[in-house]
């Protein structure tokens, strides 16, 4: 169990290092750029469509928005751009 949670921590944090490489990346359309943008934005800051505080459906909305959000920017970006910036964070490594 917990190396499974391990594996899922460094695979989360490997996308967010290609999702970096991609906002910088000037191929990238600027609609995916806001997405992301958005994506993080709601993540961080404390304002939310369903308040946290109420229980479970409060948590549940960010499972559903955040995702979404990245899903929709991914399907904007070329694929040619996500597969040079994969080779590049794998070659950074």
């Amino acid at each position: 169990m917990f190396k499974r949670l391990k594996a899922l921590a460094n695979q989360i944090k490997n996308e967010i290092k290609l999702y970096q490489l991609v906002l910088k990346d000037s191929r990238t359309p600027r609609s995916a750029k806001c997405l992301l943008g958005l994506a993080v934005g709601y993540l961080l800051l404390p304002v939310d469509i369903i308040p946290d505080f109420i229980p479970v459906i409060g948590h549940l909305d960010d499972l559903i928005v955040v995702p979404t959000l990245v899903i929709l920017a991914l399907k904007l970006i070329p694929k040619e751009v996500i597969l040079d910036c994969r080779m590049m964070k794998d070659n950074a490594a």
